[in-house]
């Protein structure tokens, strides 16, 4: 087992690791930015060691500040978390080079899965339906057009590198896919440093579902069922549920099949997940996979009782699976709902700030991971999810009534939040009926 983990990320995420660590009887060093000096993770590590300045760039993207740490305090493996480094290949290769074990899949592969266009190709390679599309990256404005006219309107075009929702424009024309062509270019570059793109047919009205799978290093492999993560905003997941419900247990098991199957072909190791679009008449193509723990993970650990976290420190140990695929049962349902500080009047614009009242909400079935508390000041350099509210019951419709008490329930004063805008999602009659896809919030003015 490992013996001292540095968690290369901040906030509730890092806070999640340390806990899991600790309880694992691991030690752990947090790394933290001038404007995290009285962060919460500071605090729960066994070491917590400053690596620069708030900018991300020069601190929790430093990756030779963070290994310098490793070195000096002796951790013997680094938890990258999501976001920041942890789908970052070079991060992962160095780590390899110097003898600290990265918790998560080899670079080659987070480098293969993390260009989209080689992830779309490797998966069909593998048997996965794959969204109708270019063979690999465009080699020119031309070649789009050309295309999408075999394919028929509308289409997607997005950055290979792309990530975050970052890098993806919708064509309804030619003249409108010349016109976005330039601009995603543009984008990829700026956000990615990789102006690749490739295209896509636009699946109308679908439904994202994805798939977490654990795998070890011995070859075994299982899926802990699939997360509907179709309630989003420009591209970022808002409330996400398990189990789905236009998954009924045969195309379940299908789906779970495929996925299995395509990660032993590939040699994928520790946590990931496999996001497809599910259209209206239940067929399902994958989108991307994410080499990584998901934000959304407490869901599936809600109804499969399986600690996630702790499964890839495992792995990453070299142990095999505890589990086959036939022990895995789903136990009810789970929602979780993402708490923003920010301001959905104004066009969701971010409120950092001081916190200076915050209550929990609690109760039978009730998670809620986070890292703030009462006077704690949110920075405005990072991403402004604040918590994550999690609840798990017997039925979809338990879900929506706990969620919907818990969230009034959470007191954040100081700053504004989006609390108001999620209690609106969770009170809609077509999110209750169930009758809603990707474009849900859009639809509603969102």
């Amino acid at each position: 087992m490992l013996k001292k983990v540095l968690v290369a990320n901040r906030g509730e995420i890092a806070v999640r690791i340390i806990r899991a660590c600790r309880e694992m009887g691991i030690r752990t060093v947090a790394v933290y930015s001038e404007a995290d000096k009285n962060a919460l993770h500071t605090t729960l590590a066994d070491e917590a060691i400053c690596i620069g300045p708030a900018l991300s760039q020069k601190s929790y993207l430093n990756m030779k500040a963070i290994l310098e740490v490793a070195c000096l305090t002796g951790a013997d493996s680094i938890h990258p978390g999501f976001g920041f480094l942890s789908e970052n290949s070079d991060f992962s290769k160095m780590c390899e080079e110097i003898g600290i074990k990265f918790i998560g899949p080899t670079a080659d592969l987070i480098e293969l899965l993390g260009n989209k266009s080689k992830a779309k190709q490797t998966m069909k390679n593998a048997g996965v339906p794959v969204v109708p599309g270019s063979e690999g990256i465009l080699n020119s404005k031309e070649e789009a057009i050309e295309l999408a006219k075999k394919i028929k309107y509308p289409v997607m075009l997005k950055a290979s590198a792309g990530g975050g929702g970052k890098g993806i424009r919708i064509a309804n024309s030619e003249n409108e896919l010349a016109r976005e062509y330039d601009l995603v270019k543009q984008e990829a570059k700026l956000s990615f440093n990789d102006d690749s793109i490739y295209l896509e047919k636009v699946i109308e009205n679908p439904r994202h579902v994805e798939f977490q799978i654990l795998a070890d290093e011995y070859g075994n492999c299982i899926h802990l069922g699939e997360r509907d993560c179709s309630i989003q905003r420009r591209n970022q997941k808002i409330i996400e549920e398990t189990p789905s419900s236009i998954i009924d247990e045969k195309i379940r098991e299908k789906m779970g099949q495929i996925v299995t199957k395509a990660v032993k072909e590939i040699g994928y190791t520790n946590a990931g997940t496999i996001e497809f679009l599910v259209d209206k008449n239940k067929n399902f193509y994958f989108m991307e996979m994410n080499t990584r723990v998901q934000v959304e993970h407490p869901i599936t650990e809600m109804v499969t009782d399986i600690d996630i976290i702790k499964e890839q420190i495992k792995i990453a140990s070299g142990e095999k699976l505890e589990y086959k695929q036939k022990d895995i049962k789903i136990n009810g349902h789970s929602m979780e709902a993402r708490i923003n500080a920010e301001n959905p009047a104004k066009n969701f614009m971010p409120c950092p700030g001081t916190i200076t009242g915050l209550h929990l909400p609690g109760g039978n079935g009730i998670r809620v991971d986070t890292a703030i508390y009462a006077d704690y000041t949110i920075p405005p350099t990072y991403d402004s999810m604040i918590a994550k509210v999690i609840v798990h019951g017997k039925t979809r419709g338990e879900c929506i009534s706990k969620l919907k008490s818990a969230v009034a329930e959470l007191v954040v004063e100081g700053i504004e939040t989006n609390v108001d805008f999620i209690l609106t999602i969770l009170n809609d009659e077509k999110f209750i009926a169930n009758d809603y896809d990707t474009s849900f919030i859009e639809s509603q003015g969102g």
